[in-house]
């Protein structure tokens, strides 16, 4: 049973391609999406994957000699032992929460719907988050807005060739600062983000929010050339990336270690006894930079490593409410 659990922000540097095989459309490669409701993902199988191979490089970085041992306990053994025991961390999926949509003016908003909205709500609630803000009702064709000064042209807000009757909205304000506060990495060189993101913030109607979606994504064509003709040996295809600026959250839930208590390190035991308290401040405890010690600062998601593509900003929250 899950008696601990963070959120794990994730901001896009560049194009992430999380993909899902291939596609009978147009798309050869196109991302994961969840099946109901369309939302570009990451599964979270993947983003396990991810979490376990970059905290065993920092262990080791670190030169701790028990790194292979407490990723063990953390995320379990490798495929051919699974059967020894399991993980004691669960990441989940990584959802969408703000989809960057190119604008007429202000270059481009964040963009994000009460569906999303009330998701991160409740799965923050979930967790263990005071979430101070309600989420507002928007109506057909309506654009809500903290500010009227950055994507608003003539009364309206204009993504990519559709047109939003723009309204300000105090409640949109509020959930912008929280954004910011919250979920937007912390670090110097985001502050102009921070500051831009109420300026740009816009709730739209779920359908629409949820076509930008699925038509505003990046696409890319790509080939392969042969290394000694430089000519295409493979190609061409087409890839579905989600764009940077996007931002991304997963759920984490932890148990206390399940391993067998004798190779449970000290570090996650409290009075002896394995600690899901104890995993969690170790997790939180990676993600903090600490004079020129390797720390989790940003992961790389998803395909196209060698061409630079899936590099995220993580902020790894944990509530206050469940420390002792």
């Amino acid at each position: 049973m899950f008696e601990k659990a963070a959120i794990l922000f994730m901001y896009c540097e560049t194009p992430i391609h999380a993909g899902a095989g291939t596609s009978l459309s147009i798309v050869d490669l196109p991302i994961q999406r969840e099946r109901i409701t369309g939302l570009p993902i990451v599964q979270a199988s993947s983003l396990k994957g991810v979490l376990r191979k970059e905290t065993l490089s920092i262990l080791k970085r670190k030169r701790d000699a028990t790194a292979e041992e407490k990723v063990k306990v953390l995320f379990g053994p490798e495929t051919e032992k699974a059967s020894e025991h399991t993980g004691c961390v669960s990441p989940h999926d990584a959802r969408l929460l703000l989809f960057p949509v190119r604008s007429l003016v202000g270059v481009f908003a964040w963009t994000t719907c009460p569906l999303v909205l009330e998701r991160l709500k409740r799965e923050m609630t979930a967790a263990g988050f005071k979430v101070d803000w309600n989420v507002p009702k928007v109506d057909n064709n309506q654009a809500l807005i903290a500010s009227d000064n950055t994507i608003v042209a003539n009364g309206k807000v204009v993504l990519e060739e559709f047109a939003f009757d723009a309204e300000v909205d105090k409640n949109v304000e509020k959930i912008a600062k929280w954004l910011a506060d919250n979920a937007f990495p912390q670090s110097d060189e985001y502050k102009p983000f921070r500051e831009w993101l109420p300026e740009r913030f816009v709730i739209l109607p779920d359908d629409a929010f949820r076509d930008f979606t699925q038509l505003a994504t990046e696409i890319q064509t790509r080939v392969q050339l042969d290394k000694e003709t430089k000519s295409v040996a493979e190609g061409p295809w087409i890839e579905e990336h989600l764009p940077s600026e996007t931002l991304l959250y997963a759920p984490i839930f932890i148990s206390k270690p399940l391993a067998p208590k004798d190779i449970v390190p000290d570090e996650f035991k409290e009075n002896g006894k394995p600690s899901a308290q104890k995993v969690l401040e170790f997790l939180e405890g990676l993600t903090k930079r600490c004079d020129e010690e390797p720390y989790l600062d940003r992961l790389q998601i998803g395909g196209d490593e060698t061409i630079g593509r899936g590099i995220v900003k993580v902020r790894l929250n944990v509530p206050s409410i469940v420390r002792r």
